[in-house]
């Protein structure tokens, strides 16, 4: 069965991304979903760590991590498509690369936000460090 990993923040890109995979999986019964919402490790520091540890922060962006996923969720639940869900905790784009090999999955399908060449080139951005990373074919879907 192939499998197509997901990456999926609850933005309007990722949306459509989850829909096309769903898409690929409804016109190919063989094409499982692995959907991840990934974020950095939490940083504490300053004053806050009066008033917020180190733990507490994970267990905040868990919760948040869960419910972004819950939408998902629902698309998937009614497209009745196979699927698999997980949060990752590190640096967003190595941890989704580094995921969908040891899944062994046969593409990455993410959504972008569209941003400008040079704003890429400054900044960076997740999608553009997935595909120099990744070791599957990667689709953007704006």
């Amino acid at each position: 069965m192939a499998k197509v990993l997901v990456p999926f923040d609850g933005s309007k890109s990722a949306l459509h991304a989850l829909d096309y995979a769903i898409k690929l999986a409804r016109q190919n019964r063989q094409v499982s979903i692995h959907v991840v919402n990934a974020h950095e490790e939490p940083f504490v520091y300053g004053e806050i760590e009066v008033y917020v540890t180190h733990e507490k922060m994970a267990e905040l962006q868990r919760q948040h991590s869960a419910g972004v996923l819950l939408a998902a969720e629902k698309r998937l639940k009614k497209a009745a498509v196979p699927y698999t869900m997980e949060i990752l905790v590190g640096n967003v784009a190595e941890m989704i690369a580094r995921r969908a090999d040891k899944l062994r999955c046969d593409s990455i399908v993410m959504g972008t936000r569209g941003m400008s060449a040079i704003a890429s080139l400054v900044m960076g951005s997740v999608a553009t460090k997935v595909v120099h990373l990744a070791n599957v074919p990667v689709t953007l879907i704006k």
